[in-house]
């Protein structure tokens, strides 16, 4: 699976940099190129594209079933009775070995893509993930994959993962120009969550025939085509060395995101919404197995097609690809924003609207409710991460993109599986009093509402320098107000300035 995030970077910042500093103007981009396969044209970048899709599919069909087989393991009475942990804590150890590495090794990972090949680091690192797959699809058949066994192999993974996705965000600037960077970034939006709809539905419909671990080989072959379409992009030298220091460097990239009004806003908005939202994809196999009941309608209609023993597997892939078909409505929706909309309005606008999504989906019971309300999670989850990931791609110059993403990629991936052991703790915590499934859910529930909070803050006090906006520049406005924010009245009629050239219409999927 290449991708865990698709960001899309800048293809001709070697020469024209973007990182926005006070003072900096942002020159308009020309028109992308019309025609019938737009930037699926470049041959390179179509490769890569289909390449991908078929890898994060099978990545996407891997996911669902470890997550299933940890939630089946660890509801077995003789894990339960031996005093070990609880599922929901499980599933959040889960997480935290899957991408708790990043926060160690996140910008070791993204110095070393500012200081080797990286084409070759990609294969490298796909390949590697490509045996890691195998071992998961080795367990699974030959009868070990126990929790500590997924906890192991995922760990593994995880490692990998912190070298591999600072290697994958600088892949598309050398396949596509620059004045074509917003098309990219549309139809990679795209193609993942293309796969987070078809591969949780195949990979349910398949492990409720045949099990998990056919899930594993089809996630293990799908990485051939990802390699192959790697190995035939141009060659990608190391940007050259100024001499600095690997410390130096970090400390560069750590005072760019932490000292910069922009990009640490933008970085806030990134690791909130990580640590609150995430919760929710990591208890979906909870939800599936133990709280929707078979006389909910939908639930009705599964079993007519299918035994009661394995409707639990379909009723999961099925929850994952409503809330991959949300985002791929909203990567679709997204290009109607109108183009005066600021995306330090549109970013908190879409955090506000993923925590009122996930509040309102936990409590519910019936399935027939929960999938519509997942479906609008899945809109505005993809509105919130990728355009924030987006817009810190367009403050940073390529010489320090490799480092700048890491520190993200850092605090993303170090905050998910925090929140879900919060979210898990906090399930633990409530039990005694209202049960595990619903202490479970009231977990997910009260991140959600924090989420919910947090938007509503942004919106009211709000960060201009998102859009590389300065004081005195044309739409620089800082007034407070809820409705401001959601209405972004006082940008309507500003004329060309330097947000104005990446406008939220022009915005990233």
């Amino acid at each position: 699976m290449p991708e865990i995030v698709n960001q899309a970077i800048d293809p001709d910042s070697a020469s024209a940099p973007t990182t926005v500093l006070p003072g900096t103007q942002i020159e308009p981009r020309p028109a992308p190129v019309k025609t019938r396969w737009g930037v699926l044209r470049h041959r390179h970048f179509r490769n890569v594209w289909f390449g991908a899709l078929a890898s994060n599919i099978g990545g996407w069909m891997e996911g669902i079933g470890v997550q299933w087989v940890m939630a089946v393991e660890t509801a077995r009475p003789e894990w339960r009775d031996a005093g070990l942990p609880s599922a929901p804590v499980m599933m959040g150890y889960l997480a935290a070995a899957q991408l708790g590495p990043t926060l160690l090794l996140g910008i070791l990972g993204g110095l070393t893509a500012d200081r080797v090949n990286r084409r070759t680091l990609l294969l490298v690192t796909q390949f590697a993930m490509m045996l890691i797959a195998a071992g998961l699809a080795a367990a699974s058949y030959f009868g070990f994959a126990t929790p500590l066994v997924l906890l192991g192999l995922s760990l593994l993974q995880g490692i990998t993962l912190a070298f591999n996705t600072p290697a994958w965000q600088v892949l598309t600037p050398r396949l596509v120009p620059r004045h074509e960077l917003t098309e990219a970034i549309a139809l990679n939006g795209l193609q993942f969550n293309l796969a987070r709809v078809l591969g949780p539905a195949l990979g349910g419909i398949l492990m409720a025939a045949y099990g998990p671990t056919v899930l594993f080989v089809v996630n293990t072959l799908s990485f051939v085509g990802v390699l192959a379409a790697i190995r035939t992009t141009p060659d990608a030298p190391a940007p050259p060395r100024t001499g600095e220091t690997a410390w130096r460097q970090a400390t560069d990239a750590l005072s760019f995101v932490f000292h910069e009004r922009g990009p640490r806003a933008v970085f806030l908005a990134m690791l909130i919404f990580a640590a609150l939202a995430a919760p929710l994809m990591r208890m979906l196999p909870l939800f599936a197995k133990d709280v929707y009941l078979p006389s909910d309608p939908v639930y009705a209609l599964v079993l007519r097609f299918m035994a009661p023993d394995v409707a639990g597997e379909f009723i999961f892939g099925l929850l994952l690809a409503v809330l991959g078909a949300g985002a791929v409505v909203g990567a679709v929706m997204v290009r109607r924003i109108p183009p005066w909309y600021p995306k330090h309005h549109f970013i908190p606008l879409s955090i506000f609207l993923s925590g009122l999504a996930i509040t309102t989906f936990s409590p519910v019971h019936s399935l027939a409710a929960a999938l519509p309300l997942l479906f609008f999670a899945g809109i505005f989850w993809l509105w919130a991460f990728n355009s924030s990931f987006a817009a810190m791609q367009l403050l940073v110059s390529d010489a320090m993109r490799g480092r700048v993403m890491a520190v993200c990629n850092t605090a993303v991936f170090g905050a998910m599986p925090l929140g879900a052991v919060i979210a898990g703790a906090i399930g633990d915590l409530l039990a005694p009093r209202i049960g595990p499934t619903a202490g479970m859910q009231a977990g997910v529930g009260i991140l959600g509402a924090a989420l919910t909070i947090a938007g509503i803050v942004m919106l009211t006090w709000r960060t201009p320098e998102v859009d590389g906006l300065q004081p005195g520049d044309p739409g620089y406005e800082r007034r407070p107000g809820f409705f401001l924010g959601v209405t972004a009245a006082t940008h309507r009629q500003r004329p060309p300035g330097p947000a104005a050239s990446e406008a939220p219409g022009d915005r990233p999927a």
